[in-house]
């Protein structure tokens, strides 16, 4: 399966579900140090994105949403990433969504990471937050895609990973989600997210929820058993679905977090 496969109209309109907002919209939680801004991508495309800063030397997690959301709707959970991770949150955009420019493809979702990755550095130092700050990135549910594609490309740049409710193959989902199974034909997933993880040289956290009716749990499952890091770990959340996870299990939700980012919260920690 190719990206032009992919990257067809049809498909494209039942995939990606962007909404708009623009970067001066009213922070609410009441955090000090929020800034929201933007990052080049691509010849007339920037991605938006809002940095909820925690204190020097905390970990910060770089975050790829799920579907439908926009930066600014973690705004109140950015205050429990502080109180109860103690990190640093970034929460990135897609193309089209939030104050991004450009139209979501799943080739961008993948073309993006790379000036992703290279604006953190300018983005830690504008901000006073250490050079040597813990880098960890997470992707919740098609967040999965650049989640998995950063952590296996720049193993070296980040201590950990973190998939919420991601997926092991597209098609399935594609599938799932209304796309005839014809329009996909045979050919393999260019987003590789089980390869990926089945060659990941990070820890893995995996968070699914057991009743997910869009991405079933076999797809963390799945993910979770494909990586050979020994320091992996998965959370299946019981009678939590898709989008309900923090809702059904919120003090297992952090805790989970927080325990498994103990290791890499000193600059000094070894990484395997």
């Amino acid at each position: 399966m190719s990206f032009a496969l992919l990257d067809n109209p049809q498909i494209l309109s039942v995939a990606f579900y962007p909404r708009r907002a623009r970067p001066d919209d009213g922070y609410r939680a009441g955090l000090p140090g929020v800034v929201s801004g933007l990052i080049p991508v691509a010849e007339g495309v920037d991605l938006g994105y809002r940095l909820y800063a925690h204190r020097p030397g905390a970990p910060l997690i770089l975050h790829f949403h799920g579907n439908a959301e926009i930066a600014p709707d973690y705004d109140d959970l950015a205050v429990y990433v502080h109180s109860e991770v103690d990190a640093s949150l970034l929460v990135v955009d897609y193309r089209g969504f939030g104050w991004s420019t450009g139209n979501p493809t799943f080739a961008a979702l993948i073309d993006d990471c790379a000036p992703v990755v290279a604006a953190l550095p300018a983005i830690l130092a504008g901000n006073r937050l250490p050079a040597d700050t813990p880098l960890v990135i997470m992707g919740r549910s098609m967040g999965s895609v650049p989640a998995l594609h950063i952590a296996h490309s720049y193993a070296d740049r980040f201590r950990a990973v973190i998939i919420d409710s991601g997926f092991a193959d597209l098609p399935a989902l594609l599938v799932r989600m209304g796309v005839p199974r014809v329009m996909l034909g045979v050919l393999s997933d260019p987003l590789g997210n089980e390869r990926k993880a089945r060659e990941l040289r990070l820890p893995l956290l995996v968070i699914h929820g057991e009743e997910d009716m869009l991405i079933p749990v076999e797809h963390g499952q799945r993910l979770y058993d494909a990586c050979p890091h020994p320091g992996k770990a998965i959370f299946r959340v019981p009678g939590a679905g898709h989008n309900d996870v923090l809702a059904v299990a919120p003090e297992q939700y952090f805790e989970t977090m927080r325990i498994f980012l103990s290791d890499v919260r000193a600059p000094g920690s070894d990484t395997p």
